[in-house]
């Protein structure tokens, strides 16, 4: 993770697409995540994004793996316990 500067000249933390699937828990493994990227499954914008994409807060992410599920990203954190994991996201509906 590390700080970008918006328009505004604000600090925006921004992270690796695979990261923060693996990290947010939506995905279990890093690889497995980079591996979805490269076939397409997961959507930025309508838009099949890779594995380096910077995902920043107000992203909308469509996973196209087991149960498809879009999600908005809330928060972008290095790390993530078990318990606060899900706040980092919010599942929207389909």
């Amino acid at each position: 993770m590390f700080a970008a500067f918006d328009a505004a000249e604000r600090m925006v933390f921004v992270m690796r697409l695979d990261k923060f699937l693996k990290v947010s828990r939506i995905i279990k493994r890093r690889t497995v995540a980079n591996e979805a990227c490269d076939a397409g499954r997961i959507l930025v914008g309508d838009k099949p994004a890779r594995a380096s994409y910077e995902v920043k807060v107000g992203d909308v992410l469509e996973i196209g793996i087991g149960r498809p599920m879009k999600v908005r990203v809330l928060a972008v954190n290095e790390y993530a316990t078990k318990e606060n994991a899900s706040e980092m996201y919010e599942i929207l509906p389909e």
